[in-house]
Order: structure tokens, then sequence, then C-alpha cells
């Protein structure tokens, strides 16, 4: 983890404080997160509020931890959103992982949550989070449950930006919804990032509106089911 989040030359704790591809918020700084899964179906994560660099005993951690599939975050508060750990991404139900760039109007949403799912936080990603859980709760498999879930959302709120990540430690299912994204395939597998982290070669951006799977057969990239991809998003907005 420390090798993911430091040692690049425009990894995280650059990308927080002058982000160069992201459209919608400039600086990412009301928090940060990391999530890896310490066995296989089990998700674990560590999150604060503030910058990465100002939590001291972070680097010791991040040099700590390895595995598989680790993912991490920053975070640029929405307006009138509550800045708190619980809002903070990734979000987690024991088994998997997930994180949002972009945002989502609750309250236009609200009627997609299930009796019985509570959010922990009353930010808009915590909320998306959890229609997340309910779908993997029915047993709908990872990738089938992120796209029906950006076309539920889009259909009640156009204007949404849906830019979401998640993963279980075996697959990692992201989408483009108004926002930027690439991926850099190697030996050593699969990088997925909102924008490049360093300026060597081998980056691949993502179209918006398509949606990214990655495995250990590789990286499939493909565009959205049509009756999705035909919905209004807040990029076509005057």
């Amino acid at each position: 983890m420390g090798d993911l989040i430091f040692k690049p030359s425009y990894g995280l704790p650059r990308q927080a404080a002058r982000p160069r591809w992201q459209q919608i918020e400039l600086v990412n700084r009301d928090g940060f997160g990391v999530g890896w899964f310490p066995s296989p179906g089990r998700a674990a994560s560590y999150r604060r509020t503030g910058p990465i660099e100002a939590d001291p005993g972070f680097p010791e951690l991040a040099r700590s931890v390895a595995g598989g599939c680790l993912i991490g975050a920053v975070r640029g508060a929405s307006p009138g959103m509550p800045i708190e750990e619980a809002a903070t991404a990734p979000f987690t139900n024991g088994r998997a992982l997930m994180s949002l760039n972009g945002h989502v109007n609750v309250g236009l949403t609200l009627p997609l949550l299930e009796a019985g799912y509570h959010p922990e936080s009353t930010c808009d990603a915590a909320f998306l989070a959890t229609l997340l859980w309910q779908r993997l709760d029915d047993a709908v498999p990872l990738e089938t449950a992120v796209e029906e879930l950006l076309g539920d959302v889009i259909a009640r709120d156009p204007h949404a930006c849906l830019n979401m990540l998640a993963t279980d430690g075996a697959v990692i299912v992201a989408t483009t919804w108004a926002e930027t994204l690439c991926y850099r395939a190697g030996p050593e597998g699969v990088l997925v990032a909102s924008e490049p982290h360093d300026d060597e070669p081998g980056w691949v951006e993502v179209p918006d509106r398509h949606i990214l799977v990655a495995d250990a057969m590789g990286v499939r990239v493909r565009a959205l089911e049509p009756a999705v991809a035909a919905l209004p998003a807040v990029a076509d907005v005057a």
C-alpha cells in the first residue's frame, strides 16, 4: 500500500491537493481512506478526515499492508455534506469496497432504499454504497449490480455524476458518468484511477458513459447498456 499511495510521482497526496484531470471538485482534502482484503471475501478499511499528510500514523500503516487488491481514495466534500470518517470512502459492507467520484441527490433517489438498510452517513456517497449493498445481498453479480444501480439512480436524478468504483477483491468494476477515469495494465496487475498517477506511458483513458471490469483475465471496457447510456447526464446540461 505504501508503494501505491506514496511512490508515484503524482499519487494520491498530490492529486488531492491539485488534480490534473478532475472536472468538478478542484481540491480533495476533506478526507482520505484505503481499503484492502486481509483474506478472500473479507474487506477492511482505514478512513480519516483531513488530508493524508495530516495523519502521522498512516505512512507506517501503509508500509505494513500488502495484498492482491488495494483501493485508495481522497475526498472533496460536496456543499452541505458532513465531514466525518463515516462519509469518507472507501465504504464497505465487510465483503466489498466502494468509492464515488461524483454526487447524487439523495432526496430524489431515496425511494431506492429498502427497509432495514441504513447508510452510515447522511452523505450521498454513503447512501449510494448502501444501495449497492442491497443488490449484493440479493446475490446480484458485482458488474450487474453496479450497472443497474447507475441506471436506477440516473433515471431519478439526471444531474448525478456517477463515477463509481467497487471491488470484491477479485473483480474491479468502475463506471464513467461525467468524470474522468483511466487504467494501466502491466505484468504486476491493473491500476484503475481517476487520473494517471505518473507521466509514464501505458495509461488508457476510459470514455464517458462506459463501464470497466478488471479481473485475473484482464481489463474489459464497454459502453453502458443503451437504456442506461441514453439517459441524460450532468455533462449534457447547459
